[in-house]
């Protein structure tokens, strides 16, 4: 896959650097200005790679679209309901800790342990109140609905002044993996259309 990357001709060296940085998790930002060709990219981008501890630095990866449909249908063939526990309950308690990015007494934003892109942030309401999916909305969360949309746009601006994409999966054909309703703001790269 490394491979690949560096043979798609209309990425720039500094975006392939990007990418394969957050694949591999090691910092290549150092070597970034020194890339000139492709072939001398991967050959620095190995050097600096053998100099830095693996256990260094955190590492995330992608997952693969066909991961998060699995997740997904698992997840519509359990019965959900308001009291069924997600893990943004747990993130929501404290149980497990998120990387905080945004918070105020009605939502919360944290980035997503699993990014699809370089910027990916998962906002959530903090009382779910029936909320499991967009489908299920009720006139009287009309405000909540419109309130995650106003700080999604506040979030997206701030980390990413060129452009970002919001996506809320709804359901199995929705992929959606997780039944309390959670917008996914992505940025930090081109986005491609369709989405999928």
């Amino acid at each position: 896959q490394i491979e690949a990357t560096f043979t798609v001709g209309t990425l720039s060296c500094m975006r392939v650097t990007a990418f394969t940085h957050r694949f591999l998790g090691v910092c290549v930002a150092t070597t970034a200005s020194t890339l000139t060709t492709k072939s001398s990219g991967i050959r620095t981008l190995f050097a600096a790679t053998a100099l830095i501890p693996p256990n260094h630095f955190t590492r995330r990866t992608m997952t693969s679209s066909n991961d998060e449909v699995t997740k997904a249908q698992q997840a519509a063939a359990l019965p959900t309901s308001d009291d069924t526990p997600t893990v943004f309950d747990k993130i929501l308690s404290g149980e497990w800790s998120s990387d905080k990015v945004y918070e105020d007494e009605t939502c919360l934003a944290f980035r997503d342990v699993n990014p699809q892109a370089p910027v990916h942030i998962i906002l959530i309401p903090k009382h779910r109140d029936g909320l499991t999916q967009l489908s299920k909305a009720r006139e009287d969360q009309e405000g909540l609905l419109g309130h995650l949309m106003y700080v999604s746009q506040q979030i997206g601006n701030k980390e990413c002044p060129k452009g970002f994409r919001i996506v809320i999966n709804d359901g199995q054909d929705g992929a959606q993996s997780v039944y309390h309703l959670h917008l996914h703001i992505l940025g930090g790269r081109q986005m491609t259309w369709p989405p999928g």
